[in-house]
Formats: C-alpha cells, sequence, structure tokens
C-alpha cells in the first residue's frame, strides 16, 4: 500500500474531439464524436475530496472517478486528513467526499461543520473501528492487553494523528482498559500496515488500530480483540458527504450516489487489486480493469 501524503492528482480527462474536415459525409459522426461534459444539467468539474491512508474512501473515489469521466465529467482529486476534508466541504472548496463514518467516527465533524454540509446517505453498513493483533496472539480481548502488554513490545501502532480512529483510542481505549503504561505510536496507515506485516511474517505478536472493511483482514492472520466496555462504539456506516451547492449544482449525479451501495464483498475485491502489491500512484488502470470484471454491477450505479 502506498504512502499517499497530502496531494493533488489532476485526473480530469478530457474526452476526445474528432476534428472537423468539413467533409459533409463526416459531419454526423463528428457531432456525435464531440462532448463538452455531461448532458445532464451537471456541472462539469467535479473536485472529490479523498483522506489520507483510508483505503475504503479511495476506492470508492477511483470507482466513481472512472464511471464519471467516462461520462464526459473531469474529476480532481485532493487529498487531505479528515478534519481538512469536512472543513473544506463546509467552504465548497470541495465538492464530496466518500468516507464520512457516521455516527461515531465523524461525529465530532459533523457537528462543526454539518450546517454547511449535505449528507447524500451510506454506502455501506459493515463499518466499525477496531483493535486488531496477530491470529496466534495469547489474548482475546482488550480487556487482557495490559497485563500482556510486554509481550506486545508494550506497543500500540496507531494510524494518523488526527484520524476519528486515534481520536477514540487515545480518549476511550486507552483510559478505559489502562493502557496508559503502553506506547501508543501514530504516523500514517501505511506505516501501520508495513509494521502489521512485519509482525505477522516474523511470527511476532502486534497491537494495532484497524477498522473494517479493510483489505488488510484478507492479507493478514489477523483478529479483533473483544471491545466488551464498547470504547470503540457499535458498527457504523460509511457515508457520501457533499458541499451544500452540490444538489443544485450536481442534480444528476446527487441522484446517481444518493443510490450508491458497495457492499463489503465488492470492496474488499476492489481494495485487494488496488493495493496489494501495487506499486502506483494513480489506480485508474487497476480500478478500469476491475470494472470490465463487474461491469453488470457498475452499470446499475447510473441506471
Amino acid at each position: 500500500m502506498q504512502n499517499r501524503k497530502k496531494k493533488h492528482l489532476l485526473t480530469g480527462l478530457a474526452l476526445g474531439t474528432i476534428a472537423a474536415l468539413g467533409l459533409s459525409g463526416c459531419a454526423s459522426e463528428s457531432a456525435a464524436g464531440q462532448s463538452s461534459g455531461p448532458d445532464n444539467g451537471d456541472k462539469k468539474e467535479v473536485t472529490v475530496a479523498v483522506f489520507n491512508g483510508w483505503p475504503e474512501g479511495e476506492a470508492a473515489s477511483y470507482l466513481w472517478k472512472s464511471i464519471l469521466e467516462d461520462k464526459g465529467y473531469d474529476v480532481e482529486f485532493e487529498y487531505a486528513d479528515a478534519g481538512p476534508v469536512f472543513a473544506g466541504l463546509s467552504t465548497g472548496d470541495y465538492d464530496v467526499a466518500f468516507d464520512g463514518w457516521l455516527p461515531t467516527t465523524h461525529k465530532s465533524y459533523m457537528e462543526e461543520y454539518g450546517d454547511d454540509l449535505v449528507d447524500l446517505g451510506a454506502w455501506n453498513d459493515e463499518a466499525s473501528l477496531t483493535i486488531a493483533v496477530n491470529e496466534d496472539a495469547p489474548i482475546d480481548s482488550l480487556e487482557e492487553l495490559a497485563a500482556h502488554a510486554d509481550e506486545f513490545g508494550n506497543r500500540l501502532v496507531g494510524i494518523e494523528p488526527g484520524a476519528g480512529l486515534t481520536d477514540a483510542t487515545m480518549k476511550k481505549v486507552i483510559p478505559g482498559y489502562g493502557l496508559e503504561d503502553m506506547d501508543f505510536v501514530t504516523s500514517s496507515t501505511p506505516a501501520m500496515l508495513s509494521e502489521l506485516k512485519a509482525a505477522t511474517d516474523a511470527g511476532e505478536n502486534i497491537a494495532v488500530t484497524l477498522w473494517r472493511p479493510h483489505w488488510a483482514y484478507d492479507e493478514f492472520p489477523i483478529k479483533d480483540l473483544k471491545d466488551p466496555k464498547g470504547t470503540l462504539g457499535t458498527s457504523e456506516s460509511i457515508h457520501s458527504i457533499a458541499s451544500t451547492s452540490f444538489e443544485d449544482d450536481f442534480p444528476q449525479l446527487t441522484k446517481w450516489i444518493e443510490a450508491f451501495k458497495l457492499d463489503s464483498d465488492h470492496l474488499y475485491s476492489l481494495e485487494n487489486v488496488m493495493y496489494n502489491g501495487t506499486d502506483t500512484d494513480d489506480y485508474t488502470e487497476i480500478v478500469d480493469k476491475w470494472i470490465s470484471e463487474n461491469q453488470d454491477y457498475v452499470d446499475g450505479l447510473t441506471s
């Protein structure tokens, strides 16, 4: 999985234009081949905000990028952490983001910016925050972690400092289960996954902050620790969050996104081809191939 820091991917691709040759026999063909954008009342340019280090949102964003560019839109990605994304949506700097975890993980951002945002609905209802360990770890519950902390190197490996999962771990998990003596390491999702891979490959114990759905559950021999105190909340839904002008600017796209559903099986499949063994920062060709193998599902998203 690649380290996706803040970056700007200008991914708008103009549709091919057939040159006007002045030949009457080619006139109708040329007119049919030209396009200045979507012919459905929507604006042409769409700015999609993508959370740094959150693969499910990036996967959904790339899926829609390919779909929309095929229909004549220009799609631009803006990468940022969750807080700046919600702030940017509220000011209209971004049009839409596909990674709002509700009702818990991003609750504080919705409370802060909610009056200037539009919730377009959930596209996956199987999301949850977790603390995961290697499958053969000597514990099965967070209640056991403090007593076995030395077997995990007295470390809990986290992700980005500004992530909702990080906040929940610091404010609820650690005090809730007496883990204050463990070193809670935060840096990035790719760094966490790198440590997870190294530990499981070496047969060592490791505890990490993670979430479902995530391709790591298919790739590594890991299990979730039980959370009897409910410090990480219950199952959540992943929502598409838009600016307040989105519905007026993109009436057709609004309808498509409101109806958008991506179950965990399809999501795992998409994430796996994007991130497992892939050395690229642009997943367009990979996602296009995945779309061709799941064409019936994808066609249904805009029918």
